[in-house]
């Protein structure tokens, strides 16, 4: 497509409905779309470290546009906001904050568990759970069994998030964030639903390798809200968090 307009595969077919769009490549591909804009801007040497998705409305299997703009200018913090658009309409907005890379590791801390590597688990097929071709292209290794509402899991895939484009390794990492709603169900999604109407992901430092580690929470709430709550995870061990507000109702209402 051209520079701001994407068409998607079957490999980013929805769970919740295969004619939809799963929402984890589309992520991905606005964080790609604001590396696009830093880089058309000058890109100042400023990092990624929070990004927040609002999801307006019905993620249709169709070509999409997206928009950028500089909200916020600066040398050491900037905020950029992204809109997509499928047939003309708004259906996620986004705003991101990059503020200043600098060498801080004369005090970096915090917790540092490492999970148990990729390559020393053994893939789930989580397509016998959910539907979709996103879900279908997945690598997912569990660290242990998967619980309800519990799991903690590496996810990876071997497509490219642009077909023969480069796009940023937090750009591919960030593309899989979204997979978390789906790995720690609590209730069987043939008899409930708990869509996420947003994602929000807090940065401590930018994520390497091909591997996004969900160390993941599912809470329902007695009056139709969830939360699902994630320690990300690469290869050196945590990067940040992410967290997903969910719409809890049966199956059909």
């Amino acid at each position: 497509m051209d520079e701001h307009r994407y068409k998607p595969t079957t490999h980013a077919g929805g769970a919740w409905s295969t004619d939809e769009q799963h929402f984890s490549p589309l992520g991905g591909l606005v964080v790609h779309a604001l590396d696009r804009h830093r880089a058309a801007a000058g890109d100042g040497g400023l990092v990624l470290s929070r990004i927040s998705y609002d999801i307006l409305g019905r993620l249709a299997l169709d070509e999409c546009e997206i928009e950028v703009e500089t909200v916020r200018p600066g040398r050491t913090i900037e905020l950029l906001e992204a809109v997509v658009r499928i047939a003309g309409r708004p259906v996620v907005r986004a705003r991101a904050w990059f503020l200043a890379r600098l060498d801080t590791s004369a005090v970096a801390g915090g917790p540092d568990d490492r999970l148990t590597p990729p390559e020393a688990l053994a893939p789930w097929r989580m397509s016998g759970l959910w539907p979709g071709g996103y879900i279908a292209s997945l690598d997912v290794r569990p660290v242990s069994p998967p619980r309800p509402g519990r799991t903690t899991a590496w996810v990876s895939t071997p497509l490219d998030l642009v077909a023969g484009t480069r796009v940023s390794p937090l750009a591919s990492y960030l593309a899989l964030v979204d997979t978390a709603n789906g790995i720690a169900v609590r209730q069987p999604p043939t008899e409930w639903m708990f869509p996420n109407v947003d994602l929000t992901v807090h940065l401590h430092r930018p994520p390497r390798g091909d591997w996004t580690g969900l160390d993941t929470t599912v809470t329902f709430g007695p009056s139709g809200q969830g939360l699902t709550s994630t320690v990300l995870h690469d290869v050196d061990g945590p990067v940040g968090h992410a967290q997903q507000i969910l719409t809890v109702r049966p199956l059909g209402t």
